[in-house]
């Protein structure tokens, strides 16, 4: 039992003391690739239109192949 919490901490020491390794060459690597915000507003603009199509056929009490019709169209027009 002593030798499995001794190599418990050891690993654990170690393992810790990996993970707090050099910093700088992360750093440089997020400078070479900046982020891309683009991506993020396009699924807002999806979500936008789902919401506005479901409500619209929701107030238009469609069911089935109507609603399934009806959301298509409204998917593919907003843009």
């Amino acid at each position: 039992m002593r030798k499995f919490l001794t190599l418990l901490g050891l690993s654990l020491s170690l393992g810790l003391a990996y993970a707090a390794g050099p910093v700088a060459p992360a750093e440089a690597a997020s400078a070479a690739n900046p982020a891309k915000p683009a991506v993020p507003a396009a699924k807002t603009t999806q979500q936008n239109k789902m919401k506005t199509c479901n409500k619209d056929a929701g107030d238009k009490k469609l069911k089935g192949d109507e609603r399934k019709a009806f959301m298509k169209t409204c998917l593919s027009n907003k843009g």
